[in-house]
């Protein structure tokens, strides 16, 4: 069975309900119609307040669908919108105003319990689907620094068949600190245990490999692995190491002997963005692999982004990870 396959098997197995806050784009209706038809995830279509001519369709679905403009919901929302953001200068008729909004809708239903997860960003955007998130779940228990993953499921490079990696951050943090660096490698390898459901192995990425280079982002990489040992984290993690020391056995067995994970990582985590984006990018393009993502972790919820030239598999994809990340 594929990795897409054995996902959306999964998540059919978990039974979630998942909101689409974007229930006019005709992407996310063929979707939310596959989604429904294979059982894969309990749809809710949000209906838009300010798109009336879009309702027939969404609801001709026959799946769940809910209307901000009217929703018993909408009171409940922004009431918790309000506790969370009256200290940035929200006021009850901007909450109130903002509940209406498809998206913030959505996550308010994933605030409140009433759905699982939430799925946009087809057609908000990133930045706004993160807001909408952070307002309205937050992030996690004792994490302060909400991140990204690419799962980049690559044909097969060192005899093991097609694997599945993950990229992280790729999209949200810039320049990570060392404390975010670790806060993004915990958050990559408690999300890869539930999406993938393998045991996670920890690459700390860099130009250095066991102190073979010098430098600001190198030192980084080192203090985020003091950081991760002394927290005592429950799964392999090593670094400071270059790709190829990661990936590959052979050049792991000249570069880092004693490393429990050199040659075997499977979650490779990178010093900034730029590295993570890039390098996704040129596999995707270069190895032909298939990447999935961008996947938001560390939220309290799942509430998950979509990049805006998704397609059809790519929204049911997200929505399978969102119902899997759902899972205790």
């Amino acid at each position: 069975m594929t990795f897409i396959a054995a996902l959306r098997a999964r998540a059919a197995a978990a039974h979630r309900r998942v909101a689409f806050p974007e229930s006019a784009d005709a992407r996310t209706l063929d979707a939310v119609r596959a989604l429904a038809r294979d059982a894969i995830v309990e749809p809710v279509l949000i209906l838009d307040p300010k798109r009336p001519e879009s309702h027939a369709g969404a609801r001709a679905l026959g799946v769940a669908a809910r209307d901000p403009a009217s929703d018993a919901a909408v009171p409940r929302i922004a009431d918790a919108l309000l506790a969370r953001r009256a200290k940035h200068g929200v006021t009850p008729a901007q909450a109130l105003e903002l509940a209406r909004d498809p998206l913030a809708f959505a996550d308010g239903l994933v605030a409140l319990g009433e759905v699982h997860a939430s799925v946009g960003g087809a057609v908000y955007t990133s930045a706004q689907v993160i807001r909408a998130a952070l307002w309205s779940v937050g992030a996690a228990a004792g994490v302060s620094t909400v991140s990204s993953a690419m799962y980049m499921v690559v044909p097969d490079f060192r005899g093991a068949g097609e694997e599945v990696l993950t990229f992280a951050d790729c999209s949200v943090v810039p320049e990570p600190s060392a404390r975010q660096l670790a806060e993004i490698a915990i958050a990559s390898a408690r999300e890869r245990a539930r999406i993938v459901g393998d045991a996670p192995c920890v690459a700390l990425l860099s130009y250095s490999t066991a102190g073979s280079a010098e430098g600001e982002s190198v030192s980084r990489v080192r203090e985020a692995l003091r950081i991760l040992r002394e927290r005592r984290v429950d799964f392999p993690v090593d670094g400071e190491m270059q790709g190829d020391a990661a990936l590959i056995a052979g050049v792991a067995a000249r570069k880092m002997p004693a490393s429990p994970v050199a040659g075997r990582a499977n979650v490779l985590i990178f010093p900034s963005v730029d590295a993570g984006n890039l390098a996704y990018k040129l596999v995707q393009r270069l190895a032909h692999a298939q990447a999935i993502g961008p996947i938001l972790q560390g939220l309290a919820r799942p509430c998950s982004d979509l990049s805006r030239g998704a397609s059809v598999d790519d929204i049911m994809n997200a929505a399978a990870i969102a119902a899997l990340q759902a899972t205790a």
